[in-house]
């Protein structure tokens, strides 16, 4: 969904006030449009939107750049080993990449996952708070990760603390772990909005970390099929269930596991202070100068196009090292349009769809499908600008793989 209001448009009640002339009128519904595009609520989520798909996607490159560096690494023990006769171990990708298969069936599933909360919620809404909270705290532990490993530095040596069949862990690994869990503890105990919110960046930003688009093709289906499920749920569930799914989905509170505990041990006092919970499954940022007011953004509307930011940022890395290697005679091209990465035309993209989904949601004082807006801002810039640049045919089957230079005849 868009970033719309929690609390709707009760400002068109105005017009009953009394006569308003037609100039006065268009006058003042553009005031009000501007107000509320401006609102701090809007610009809040526009811009950490936009920060958590930066961070995420750079924070994945960076990961397979560490990976690629221990491959190497290891590569060069294997050699020895062969020698000695020692075992080479292979390591593990820590990536999971979808397929074209799972780009089909990803908009199924979604479906199929929003009907169950809607229709079971009530019966399984204690599995759905319980699941939640350990999955974002591991997604918490890792976004949080980078500042306890700068917080602990001056104090350990990165040695990893054995913990049995758990595994090796390093000193900033078990604190970012541990703030994760008591944020988390303390989120089921009030229900604050901010503290979903970090739960809510946290899946962000590990699931654009650890999910891998392969090629332009497998993102084109992706995202075409996830806007088709957006507009479905969001303009025409209504007629089929007499409610929007998608917003009920998305706005509905599960009742506090504390609570539900409460009441089967008869603790009647801690069942009236557990509140209801937010799952943290959108990110909500309250208004500074309207109360009660909130804006709303689905964590799809920022991982799904962040996916496909992250693959281009890969690209335009791998891009520049395959010119580095095969052209370190040459000048670096000059001018803006060598200047304009694909993940620079993506991320202008990504601002513009969100910017209009935000005046659609605020000229049709209803919840608009973002993927509506934010897929072709952010789809259709990035192929022109790969067919103009000749890279669209590599980046939409096989983007990543090693072409060998041509070898010219020494005389």
């Amino acid at each position: 969904m868009s970033p719309g209001s929690l609390n709707g448009g009760a400002g068109a009640a105005a017009a009953a006030a009394g006569y308003i002339d037609s100039s006065s009128a268009t006058s003042n519904t553009f005031q009000i449009a501007a107000n509320g595009i401006m609102d701090s609520s809007r610009v809040s989520t526009c811009l950490i939107s936009m920060l958590l798909i930066v961070y995420g996607s750079f924070r994945s490159l960076n990961i397979e750049q560490e990976a690629r560096e221990r491959e190497l690494k290891k590569r060069n023990e294997s050699t020895t080993n062969l020698l000695t006769g020692e075992p080479v171990q292979q390591e593990t990708s820590k990536f999971a990449t979808l397929d074209t298969m799972h780009a089909l069936c990803l908009p199924l599933g979604a479906s199929i996952s929003l009907l169950i909360m809607f229709f079971f919620f009530d019966s399984m809404q204690l599995l759905f708070a319980v699941c939640t909270a350990i999955i974002a705290t591991v997604a918490l532990a890792f976004l949080l990760l980078p500042m306890c490993q700068y917080i602990i530095r001056p104090c350990t040596d990165g040695t990893r603390i054995s913990f049995g069949v758990c595994g090796r862990f390093t000193a900033a690994e078990l604190f970012s772990f541990t703030l994760s869990v008591s944020i988390v503890c303390v989120w089921v105990l009030t229900g604050h909005w901010l503290l979903m919110d970090a739960m809510g960046m946290g899946l962000c930003v590990a699931f654009i970390a650890f999910v891998r688009l392969p090629s332009l093709k497998v993102s084109t289906l992706l995202l075409t099929g996830l806007l088709i499920y957006d507009v479905f749920w969001v303009f025409f569930s209504s007629y089929i269930f007499s409610t929007n799914v998608m917003v009920k989905v998305a706005t509905r509170p599960a009742d506090n596991p504390v609570g539900i505990v409460a009441r089967k041990l008869n603790l009647g006092n801690m069942v009236k202070e557990a509140p209801k919970l937010n799952l943290p499954g959108k990110l909500v940022f309250p208004s500074i100068h309207n109360t009660g007011h909130f804006s709303m953004l689905g964590l799809g509307d920022i991982v799904m196009p962040g996916l496909l930011l992250c693959f281009v940022l890969r690209y335009d890395a791998y891009k520049k090292a395959q010119i580095v290697t095969n052209d370190q005679m040459l000048p670096p091209p000059k001018g803006v349009g060598s200047r304009l990465t694909y993940f620079h035309c993506s991320l202008l993209g990504y601002f513009l769809g969100l910017l209009t989904a935000t005046v659609s949601s605020e000229v049709f004082k209803a919840a608009q499908p973002a993927l509506l807006y934010l897929v072709p801002f952010t789809l259709l810039p990035l192929l022109t600008m790969a067919y103009l640049k000749g890279d669209l045919r590599r980046m939409w089957s096989e983007p990543f793989i090693t072409q060998q230079p041509s070898k010219q005849l020494e005389v």
